[in-house]
């Protein structure tokens, strides 16, 4: 079921809802690791934050059969979120995460990653994905190459804005 909760030794993955998740997206659209590795988003408020988790991630689910999930603790500490969405300029599914800072350097986001992508292949039945990522952004670069996306060369998905590194993965390809 792509809607079930993912869950991994310290972590539970589920889907984001706009009216429950608002204020934790929120703090997470404005943290700092955030809009310097991602971009800011413009959300200010709860209520675009409601409007933005709809949009981004209820209607892409809704759509695709997929979208970013709310990742928190067993405790059910919201830390960020983790998921795949279709981008336009982008030729396959992409994954992606964000961590609120007080979370990095804990793997968090390698454990939600992996989960992600054992989702898409086993449960989605997806082949391929592909990632993007800021070439300044060197831990999330380790993060990419350490679970198997290679680079491709870099992407720029929409006119004046700087391209971005391309990673892609073939989810059954075998594992070293």
């Amino acid at each position: 079921m792509a809607d079930a909760p993912i869950v991994t030794a310290r972590l539970r993955l589920r889907p984001l809802h706009p009216l429950h998740d608002a204020a934790a997206m929120l703090a997470l659209l404005n943290d700092p690791g955030f809009l310097s590795g991602i971009g800011d988003r413009g959300v200010r408020t709860e209520a675009q934050a409601r409007d933005y988790l709809h949009d981004w991630a209820a209607e892409h689910r809704a759509r695709h059969g997929f979208a970013h999930w709310a990742v928190e603790t067993h405790a059910g500490e919201f830390i960020g979120s983790a998921g795949l969405l279709c981008k336009e300029g982008l030729p396959l599914p992409h994954v992606g995460y964000a961590l609120l800072s007080g979370q990095h350097g804990r793997g968090y986001a390698e454990e939600a990653t992996r989960a992600v992508l054992r989702h898409a292949r086993e449960v989605l039945g997806l082949r391929h994905l592909c990632a993007i990522v800021d070439p300044g952004n060197t831990a999330s670069i380790r993060l990419l190459e350490k679970l198997g996306l290679q680079r491709e060369g870099a992407r720029v998905l929409s006119p004046g804005t700087p391209a971005l590194l391309y990673y892609t993965l073939d989810l059954h390809a075998p594992r070293d």
